[in-house]
Order: C-alpha cells, then sequence, then structure tokens
C-alpha cells in the first residue's frame, strides 16, 4: 500500500510517521508549503523550522521527503475565500477550506493519484459498514478535528488515515518524547494555517484597508464608539472592540452603514438564539442523507461540547433548531453535523442569515 503522509513539523503530524512505520508502512512524507512568505507583506511567516524539523524526521525513520509549493493553488482557493467572505461582513472558516481544496484537494490532484491512502495529523478516525466509509469523532474529544473536516467528500474520506485519531493529545506529547522527536515540546499552531506569525487584523487591513464607523447599543440605539471597518468584527465577538463597562458582545451589523452593534448582555435574546438559517446540505457520505435525519448533535464553531437540536428542511432552506439557546451564531460560518451518539460527522452546511 502506497502512503502519502502530510507532515507540517508539529507533533502530531510528526507522530505519525513512527506510528506508520511500527505498523510495516512506508510512507512518502510531503510538506505543503502553503504560508505566504513569498509575498512582499509575508516576509515573517518562514517555513524554514517546519522543514528542518520534518526533514530531521524523514532522515530518521528512513522515508523518502518532498516538499510541494501549493501557494499559488492556496492563494487562488483559500485566501481568496477568506477576503471574499470578510467583505461581505460574513465570517469565513479558511481552515475547513484549506482541507477540502487543499490538503485532501489540490494535493491529491497534483501528487496524491499514484497513493492509495493519504494521512494526516488530524485528531479524527474513519470506520467501514456495508454502506461505505464514514468520518468519525476522535477519542479526545477535546481535541477532536472533525469540525475542521466537515466539508470533505466522500471521495476523500475514502483515502484518508488518521493514525492518532485512537490516542489522546497527553499521549501524542508522550510518545513524541520517548521517540525523541524535535517537535516534542512544539506548542499547539494557533490561528488561520496560511498567515503564520502576521496578525489577522494585518492582514485584513492590507487588503480591505480600514472605514471609520459607529459602535452602536442594539437595545438603545446610543453610540458608544467607533471601529475602523465591520470586516475586522464577527458575530459573537467580545475582545476588541475598546468599550469600558461592559462585557460587550457583537450581535449584528449593518454593512450598508459600516455600523456594528453591540449588547452588554441583558438583553439574551441579542446574544442568543435557537434557529440557525442554513445553506445547501453536504453530507460526507450519500447515505447519511435520509428523509428521517431529524434528531441531530451539531456545532458551530471547534469546540469540545455538541449541541442538540432538530434538522428541519423545508423548501425554501434548511434550519436546525437547538434545543437550547446558543450564541455567536454568524453567517458564514459553518455548522457542522453529527449523530446524536456523537460519533459519526455527517456533514456540514454554511450559515445563512441577513444583517440588521
Amino acid at each position: 500500500m502506497k502512503i502519502a503522509s502530510l507532515v507540517s513539523g508539529g507533533v502530531d503530524s510528526s507522530v505519525t510517521i513512527p506510528l506508520l512505520k511500527d505498523q510495516g508502512y512506508d510512507p512518502h512524507i510531503f510538506y505543503i508549503k502553503i504560508g505566504m512568505e513569498d509575498q512582499s507583506a509575508f516576509m515573517d511567516c518562514p517555513s524554514e523550522e517546519d522543514i528542518e524539523i520534518t526533514t530531521w524526521i524523514a532522515k530518521k525513520y528512513g522515508c523518502r521527503f518532498t516538499v510541494v509549493d501549493l501557494q499559488e493553488e492556496y492563494w487562488a482557493t483559500v485566501v481568496k475565500y477568506t477576503i471574499d467572505q470578510v467583505r461581505m461582513g460574513l465570517t469565513p472558516n479558511p481552515d475547513i477550506m484549506c482541507n477540502l481544496l487543499i490538503k485532501f484537494g489540490a494535493f491529491n490532484l497534483k501528487y496524491g493519484k499514484e497513493f492509495d491512502i493519504i494521512t494526516t495529523g488530524h485528531y479524527a478516525n474513519t470506520y467501514q459498514t456495508d454502506e461505505g466509509t464514514f468520518l468519525s469523532t476522535a477519542t479526545d474529544r477535546v481535541k477532536d478535528q472533525t469540525y475542521f473536516l466537515g466539508q470533505i467528500n466522500y471521495d476523500q474520506v475514502k483515502k484518508v488515515m488518521f493514525p492518532i485519531g485512537h490516542l489522546n493529545k497527553p499521549e501524542v506529547r508522550q510518545l513524541a518524547v520517548d521517540m525523541k522527536l524535535p517537535s516534542a515540546n512544539r506548542p499547539d499552531s494557533q490561528g488561520i494555517c496560511f498567515l503564520g506569525k502576521i496578525n489577522y487584523n494585518d492582514f485584513i487591513k492590507q487588503h480591505l484597508g480600514e472605514m471609520s464607523g459607529a459602535i452602536v447599543e442594539l437595545e438603545t440605539g446610543k453610540m458608544l464608539g467607533e471601529h475602523n471597518g465591520f470586516w475586522f468584527h464577527t458575530i459573537g465577538q467580545r475582545r476588541g472592540l475598546g468599550l469600558s463597562g461592559g462585557p460587550w458582545f457583537v450581535v449584528g451589523k449593518d454593512i450598508e452603514k459600516n455600523i456594528i452593534y453591540v449588547s452588554n448582555g441583558y438583553d439574551p435574546i441579542a446574544q442568543y438564539g435557537n434557529e440557525i438559517n442554513l445553506g445547501r446540505l453536504h453530507f460526507i457520505n450519500p447515505t447519511s442523507d435520509r428523509p428521517t435525519l431529524s434528531h441531530i448533535k451539531f456545532k458551530i464553531r471547534h469546540q469540545p461540547e455538541f449541541n442538540s437540536g432538530i434538522l428541519v428542511r423545508h423548501e425554501t432552506g434548511n434550519q436546525i433548531i437547538s434545543d437550547n439557546r446558543i450564541s455567536g451564531i454568524a453567517p458564514g460560518q459553518f455548522a457542522v453535523i453529527y449523530d446524536e451518539a456523537e460519533r459519526t460527522c455527517l456533514g456540514s452546511a454554511v450559515i445563512q442569515g441577513g444583517n440588521i
């Protein structure tokens, strides 16, 4: 079996290589270069350290190693998607689109066709039944990353393997220490993958600029302050508003007037809701798309906890009716859907909604 292993230099993907070798596999390691360091504004996000660590791992375990440059594809798809979504006042998720379009998309089209399996360091699992392959949650529910995989398609899930999906994060760390891997004590990556050390707001400012607008209290209509552009803010945001007397939460945006609406919590209806309007439903395994599918678990962001609700399909659209009111329902986010047992990631849909 020919295996292509995507290794980033972080501890999780690094540990996949000795695990695969222990199982008798001979993986070909690939490092995907997607950071925008070739752009003048991105000179502070180098990949040299990642490649150095991955090269060391390849030599230690006798694996072939290839660096592939997908920066052009990444800019044309994931980065463009991010900028376009933010420009429209929506809340994008570049990491979900990276998995769909780059790690399991462009990489497979350009380099992965000759391989039977692609492995990654995601905390996730797959399982087989008579109905095919299904994406399932990781043993470590805190680190579970199936939320970021909710848009992959059936051909992609059939070809993927997650060597650390059965492990808890402390176990992965300990394995890395025991194996004396140089990534053993590297901190987990934070933020959006293509930005590296670049601040998100600096990135948005470079592409969309600034435009002063009002911060208005939703309940009273009182102007509380100013912001530099609605594109710097998202529904549910608490920090970075520069307001006293809080906590203040972003609860709405008027895109045409460039107004940010906030509430400090005494009107829970403004912050919380239980109706989540959805776009087209995407099911990873087509057999999951059953007319009887109703009671589900779901997440609208990456978090350990699942929400319970009912999936409702109308002629005019789809909805999740949550059992409990939840905060931060932001148009553009992905709602990722699971079965009631919290085992199977069924698929996802983009949250729809207007602006105040």
